[in-house]
């Protein structure tokens, strides 16, 4: 387990392995980490190694986000359409 603790931003960041994530001492740190820095008002977050190929993971999600930005310009463009209209 490495934990980053970031005082400017009162934000704490921990990263768990595979193994780490279901080990019930691990599960049991964490609640000690919550309850720590809940008390200083600062977000935890905790990163947990996945079992997918993270390549393909990626390209998946980069497409994703493509398509979606397209989707999100064609919306944008016909409430732009429909405004000048009204004008």
């Amino acid at each position: 387990m490495e934990v980053n603790v970031r005082e400017d931003r009162k934000l704490v960041d921990v990263w768990l392995t595979n193994a780490e994530k279901n080990d019930p001492q691990i599960q049991a740190q964490l609640k000690d980490i919550y309850a720590k820095y809940k008390k200083k008002k600062y977000l935890v977050a905790v990163y947990q190694s996945g079992s997918r190929d993270l390549y393909e993971s990626t390209l998946a999600l980069l497409a994703y986000n493509k398509k979606r930005v397209a989707e999100l310009d064609v919306q944008r463009e016909k409430r732009q359409r429909a405004a000048a209209v009204e004008r």
